[in-house]
């Protein structure tokens, strides 16, 4: 009971954490230990030490007392936040969510007005729900529905023609097999156009401390894109660039998650946006494979190191990119502002500036991706 207690602290000294982070605070890893630290050494039931310990270790400017006193107030003295995360509370509401009519008639029963509402509602109920909040019986849910989200993907116009009998060309060498049937009259008169194949896409996803919570979730994405067919190249980045597409490239999303976290060593550290795009545009990008891609990038922004440099490799993978699209899950927040240095230097580079916190966020990216038709004109 002693360690289920802990987790549930610690698990809401993280999530209290990204409410911070989401509100402008810049919240890291560090001052999350920091804080958990102070926490075990005062008494957790007395209000003030708990407030004190958590301003003095999160807190580093007169002017996020304010933000502080109200996220905390919000998060920590409200009883509906706490009791779920403590005890045993929230199953039976769990339960019913789950529950479907199908379910519930196969037991030889009725099923009753309300389950089937919830039931009906349980899909709608994940695709509006943050990925950091998600149970894993729900991680595995949104892992089959983010598998059809990923299916989608670009297009461009070959170089090559087909058949098409709405074609705007001629199709002048079947026009000509097919005259000698008639003795040289061009009595039928063949169509061809240029065919429709996928567009290279590109996927760079942050994987430091600061996107844990959303990472794995967006490598599940990762997955389902470079099973979706050839043409797609993963990448994760955190204080370095690793090339995932090997790894991803099985059917168990699960064990490619698994082998990910293996293989990308730097999984949880800081972030070097700008060192790892550089690596990038220097390695992969020389051999072309950024040219006339799409490029999407997900990230908070959260650069430990100078921003220009975010924004001078910015410049350079746009230039060769056929557009570049930004998620970041921070912009599921109705009042999040892009501060945070890396963000602001990235921005002006990026032709569409996404969120990336639930599934209703990768059904848009989707759609944007589907219906890119110009260059940098997502």
């Amino acid at each position: 009971m002693a360690v289920a207690a802990g987790d549930a602290i610690v698990g809401h000294v993280v999530t209290f954490g990204r409410v911070l982070r989401e509100a402008g605070l810049e919240i890291g890893p560090g001052r999350l230990t920091d804080a958990l630290r102070a926490l075990d050494a005062v008494d957790l039931a007395s209000r003030d030490d708990v407030y004190f310990s958590l301003r003095q270790t999160l807190v580093s400017r007169r002017d996020e007392l304010a933000v502080f006193d109200r996220a905390f107030e919000a998060w920590f003295l409200r009883e509906p936040v706490l009791a779920p995360a403590l005890g045993d509370a929230a199953e039976p509401a769990l339960r019913v969510v789950e529950a479907s009519a199908e379910e519930s008639a196969g037991e030889g029963e009725e099923p009753d007005e309300d389950v089937i509402d919830l039931g009906a509602s349980r899909q709608e109920l994940l695709r509006d729900k943050d990925f950091a909040e998600l149970t894993d019986d729900e991680l595995r849910r949104v892992r089959d529905l983010i598998g059809r989200i990923a299916a989608a993907r670009p297009l461009r116009r070959s170089r090559r023609s087909r058949r098409d009998p709405l074609g705007a060309a001629l199709d002048v060498r079947g026009m000509i097999r097919r005259s000698l049937r008639t003795g040289g009259d061009p009595a039928d008169r063949p169509l061809r156009a240029r065919k429709e194949v996928p567009r290279r896409l590109v996927l760079l996803c942050d994987v430091s401390g600061s996107m844990d919570s959303y990472a794995r979730v967006l490598l599940l994405f990762l997955h389902a894109a470079v099973g979706a067919g050839r043409g797609v190249e993963a990448f994760a980045f955190g204080t370095r660039l690793s090339r995932l597409t090997p790894d991803l490239a099985t059917r168990d999303p699960m064990a490619a998650l698994a082998r990910c976290t293996e293989e990308v060593v730097d999984w949880g550290s800081g972030t070097r946006i700008g060192a790892s795009l550089r690596e990038f545009n220097d390695v992969y990008g020389r051999r072309g494979m950024s040219r006339g891609a799409i490029v999407v990038i997900a990230s908070d922004g959260w650069e430990r190191e100078d921003p220009t440099l975010v924004g001078r490799e910015m410049a350079r993978l746009a230039r060769a990119a056929y557009a570049v699209v930004w998620v970041n899950p921070l912009k599921g927040n109705p009042d999040y502002q892009p501060l945070a240095g890396g963000m602001r230097a990235a921005l002006p580079f990026v032709d569409r500036f996404l969120a990336g916190h639930n599934l209703r966020s990768l059904e848009e990216l989707a759609t944007i991706l589907a219906g890119i038709e110009r260059r940098h004109a997502a």
